[in-house]
């Protein structure tokens, strides 16, 4: 499976980097501001014209069950959730926690569970559970993917105090506990719809779960774009990956060497020109590692296993678009047409490009007639192409059962930006 492959998986994570503390927010100081109740589970259950007065009801029952003590946040274990009035996407969070016997916890992390918080003896009374392998794991992923179960327990006994420290980029997930690594860069799966990626933002929760539990030094950090690409990036030769690109000048790339431009390490699709500018090797199955910047509007793509000439939507394997979705021309598109959409063929999830003008990272695995591409750190899409017979428009897609070809841009007169551009053969 492309999953098992996937370069991003080899990175072995033994420790997160520290922020510097002036990036970093208070979400805890003393009182309740900032905070309030939900319990998404009853939310989820109830009939959508219920929705509202639980929800007013949750609000008013969350200072009953949640009080301020000795600077600790407390929870009595009941009632609903705290939960942050401030969504978040790609963040670094830490908190320390304490609890009782037979309690279980956890932390939603954009509305979603869960990064789990166990009483991890045999009394505890939740071995079936998995609460033996320890606290932090993503509880919620499916049995047996990776993250769903801690790599270690690192659990420290009742009465004392346990750090998390979380990184969250795009749905991937680090945790440490107690400075041990718990989950190494694992994706956290969307448990209320499980064929959707991970909201790309969404509030920290707080979970209570029928047992006593404090909570203090809560504190998160924004991780900017440039942070995210290098966590999720790692070392391109430490894996494998070979440049595509020097920086000085398109050697290795043939086909519409006019129509781009190199300067500082990027390659520049110009204004008003177009064309598929490509590489001279062939590939057969790889992974390809690349960073692209849009202009407003801005219309380009990969091409994959492209013949050298002709259409690489239509004649190469098949063209995976890059596109400004937020641009009005295109609010109304095939869905097969968004940002990194096998073109014409299969539809990515959308809703995690990066604001225009700021630089995205973007990983594309391609396998037999299997197709993964992670943008941002989420899997948006993951598709098998020889499964699929309805085309957008009813048109023939004639190069899809290519096994080889060149890999490369296909340019559409905007001028997008690409840069640090590698790939890694599989089994040729």
């Amino acid at each position: 499976m492309i999953r098992q492959i996937s370069a991003t998986v080899l990175i072995l994570i033994t420790a997160i980097p520290t922020a510097c503390a002036q990036e970093i927010d208070k979400l805890f100081d003393r009182g309740l501001a900032g905070w309030y109740g939900n319990q998404p589970h009853q939310l989820a259950k109830a009939k959508p014209e219920d929705r509202e007065k639980l929800r007013e009801r949750q609000r008013e029952s969350f200072s009953k069950h949640w009080r301020v003590e000795d600077g600790c946040l407390v929870n009595d274990g009941e009632g609903p959730y705290a939960t942050t009035d401030q969504e978040y996407g790609d963040i670094e969070l830490t908190l320390e926690y304490s609890t009782v016997a037979r309690a279980d916890s956890g932390v939603y992390l954009r509305g979603t569970p869960q990064v789990q918080i166990w009483d991890t003896t045999k009394d505890g009374g939740k071995w079936d559970r998995g609460a033996n392998y320890g606290s932090g794991g993503l509880y919620n992923n499916s049995k047996g993917t990776p993250g769903q179960l801690p790599l270690v327990n690192a659990d420290r006994a009742f009465g004392k105090w346990n750090r998390l420290r979380i990184v969250q980029i795009g749905a991937r997930t680090w945790v440490e506990l107690n400075h041990h690594l718990v989950v190494d860069g694992a994706i956290m799966e969307n448990f209320w719809e499980r064929d959707m990626p991970l909201p790309a933002r969404g509030p920290i929760q707080l979970q209570t779960h029928g047992g006593l539990i404090r909570w203090r030094n809560i504190q998160v950090r924004k991780i900017s774009a440039a942070e995210a690409i290098s966590r999720l990036r790692g070392d391109d030769a430490r894996f494998g990956f070979t440049k595509l690109s020097d920086g000085n000048d398109l050697s290795g790339w043939i086909g519409a060497t006019d129509d781009y431009e190199l300067t500082d390490g990027v390659i520049r699709c110009k204004p008003g020109r177009g064309g598929v500018l490509f590489t001279q090797e062939e590939y057969a199955d790889f992974i390809a590692r690349v960073e692209f910047k849009l202009p407003p509007g801005g219309n380009n793509g990969l091409a994959i296993r492209y013949p050298g000439k002709g259409r690489a939507s239509y004649d190469g394997m098949c063209e995976l678009q890059i596109l400004d979705n937020s641009a009005n021309k295109y609010a109304k598109l095939d869905p097969r047409q968004y940002h990194g959409s096998v073109y014409g063929v299969a539809a990515a999830h959308r809703g995690y490009l990066r604001p225009v003008g700021q630089w995205n990272y973007q990983e594309v695995s391609v396998q037999g007639s299997r197709i993964r591409v992670e943008l941002n750190g989420t899997v948006i899409v993951d598709t098998d192409v020889s499964q699929i017979t309805t085309y957008k428009d009813g048109r023939d897609h004639p190069g899809i059962g290519l096994k080889s070809g060149h890999f490369g841009f296909a340019g559409h007169n905007d001028p997008v930006e690409f840069r640090n551009i590698a790939i890694r053969r599989l089994c040729d």
